[in-house]
C-alpha cells in the first residue's frame, strides 16, 4: 500500500513549441524540488530545443542537450495526468497558449519567449 503523503505532486509545464520556457521550468522544478514533485513539459505544436536555450542551461549547470520536445496531445492521449499544468506563455500570446484538458488546477506564469530575443551571442 502507497502512503499518499510520499507520491510526489505531478505537473506539466506547457508552451506553444516546447522549446525553451516550458523546457527550463520543467529542468528547474525537477532540480530544485524533485523530492516534492515530477515535472514534465510539452507544447501545442513541438518543434525542437532552442540552441541558445540548451548553451544557457549548460552555463548554470544544466543539460538539457538530450531532451526532446513532447506534445500536449500526445499526453493527453496517452492518458497522463496531472495535478498541475502550468502555462508559460506571454499573455499576449494566451490565445495560442494551449491548454490540457481534464485538469483541475490550472495556472499561468507568463514569460517572454527566448526566440523572441535580438542581439548577438554575448
Amino acid at each position: 500500500m502507497t502512503d499518499q503523503h510520499s507520491e510526489k505532486i505531478r505537473v506539466l509545464f506547457i508552451c506553444v513549441h516546447n522549446s525553451g520556457r516550458s523546457q527550463m521550468a520543467e529542468a528547474f522544478l525537477n532540480a530544485l524540488a524533485g523530492d516534492r514533485f515530477q515535472a514534465e513539459s510539452a507544447g501545442f505544436d513541438p518543434t525542437r530545443i532552442n540552441p541558445l536555450v540548451i548553451k544557457a542551461m549548460h552555463e548554470i549547470g544544466m543539460d538539457l542537450s538530450k531532451n526532446q520536445t513532447r506534445s500536449a496531445f500526445k499526453l493527453y492521449q496517452e492518458g497522463k495526468l496531472f495535478d498541475y499544468v502550468i502555462t508559460v506563455c506571454e499573455e499576449s500570446a494566451e490565445d495560442q497558449c494551449p491548454m490540457f484538458p481534464g485538469v483541475t488546477r490550472r495556472l499561468n506564469w507568463p514569460f517572454d519567449n527566448p526566440e523572441a530575443f535580438e542581439g548577438s551571442h554575448e
